[in-house]
């Protein structure tokens, strides 16, 4: 991905861009706007997305661990250099309107900034580093690039300000992210562990341009229905209820025979857990058309749903045992458990709390 820092190679020396941006800068006395990197990081619990600022990671086992970002898939990790705050002369203009809706009333601060310099790349293949800018205490990323003309070598980029409710997700200091517990009630961290014949991403959050084959598991809020009429709350006060989950799996570039081999690998694993879901209806894969004219074709695109009962509870105990499999080693000594390096406290249920706010049970 192009950073902030890296020159226009394209415009670069020609009459027309020198000349471009001299008015750029005389019309923008000479403005710049901060920019600061942040870091994809992935729970592996069941594939939410944050971004964290890249200096809070140089040394912190949240990213390097490369089970958080890889999701199991045998994808090497990225070698991210922490960066601090670079500047980038351009011109920003912002319009501001207040929305109100049914759930949140927030403002949207609408950017639009012209650079010297190529900020991001939206045809890069599963970015993991995203640069953010700062103006008047306003956070902002770019989601789209006007037209660009090679010989102005002018960037003309297009984005929202962090809207309010999406401030969770980019995390300024990583001593206070939760890499412990999962974000989502659904059945989706047990759909992310079904991965043998591809990578399976949830909706909305597959990496930008990636090639299949993959899969992504859509869960819609309607579809989560309950099973039992209240919890049941054990004598921990842990919270039981049985759920239902309308499960739509969308498959990207597999052939016949390879996606009933999926099938059946699925169908397999319900037998042997049906104490964690269970199959309520008869699964069958359909072809999907997604066409593209410029090339005359559809892609190879197949759907299958599934409609599951699971208790919300067990998925949770699930993720963490898909945690603890990751990362406890350690061994014993003379009949001694000698615990791993950077626990912080241990508990008398035999639990390790770790530094950076993990937990792991021994014993």
């Amino acid at each position: 991905m192009a950073g902030p820092a890296d020159e226009s190679a394209a415009g670069a020396g020609t009459p027309l861009s020198a000349s471009l941006y001299a008015g750029l800068e005389s019309l923008s006395l000479d403005q710049k706007i901060t920019f600061t990197k942040y870091v994809k990081v992935v729970l592996p619990f069941d594939g939410f997305i944050f971004w964290v600022k890249a200096d809070q990671l140089s040394a912190s086992a949240l990213y390097n661990a490369s089970v958080q970002n890889s999701f199991g898939f045998d994808q090497a990790p990225a070698i991210i250099t922490p960066a601090a705050t670079v500047e980038v002369q351009g011109s920003l203009h912002f319009s501001t309107v207040q929305q109100q809706d049914a759930d949140s009333v927030y403002t949207i601060n609408r950017m639009v900034f012209t650079s010297e310099t190529e900020i991001q790349d939206f045809n890069e293949i599963g970015a993991v580093v995203m640069f953010v800018a700062t103006f008047r205490g306003v956070q902002f990323a770019f989601n789209s690039r006007g037209m660009f003309y090679e010989q102005a070598g002018l960037h003309h980029y297009q984005g929202d300000a962090v809207y309010s409710f999406m401030k969770t997700q980019l995390v300024d200091d990583a001593r206070t992210f939760d890499s412990a517990n999962l974000v989502l009630s659904n059945s989706m961290p047990a759909w992310l562990t079904l991965n043998r014949l591809m990578p399976i991403y949830p909706s909305f959050l597959s990496p930008g341009n990636l090639r299949p084959p993959y899969a992504t598991v859509f869960i819609p809020e309607s579809g989560t229905t309950p099973l039992q009429a209240f919890p049941y709350i054990n004598i921990d006060s842990s919270h039981w209820q049985l759920a239902r989950d309308e499960v739509t799996i969308t498959i990207w570039g597999l052939r016949n025979f390879n996606a009933l081999d999926w099938m059946d690998y699925v169908i397999e694993w319900f037998t042997l857990n049906d104490d964690i879901m269970g199959l309520m209806n008869m699964p069958i894969i359909r072809d999907a058309q997604r066409v593209q004219t410029e090339l005359g074709v559809i892609a190879q695109k197949k759907t299958v749903q599934f409609v599951v009962s699971y208790y919300q509870t067990r998925i949770n105990a699930l993720a963490r045992q898909l945690l603890l499999r990751a990362f406890v080693h350690y061994e014993p000594t003379d009949g001694v458990v000698v615990p791993p390096s950077g626990i912080e406290l241990q508990d008398a249920e035999g639990f390790w709390q770790f530094q950076d706010g993990s937990v792991v049970q021994w014993g």
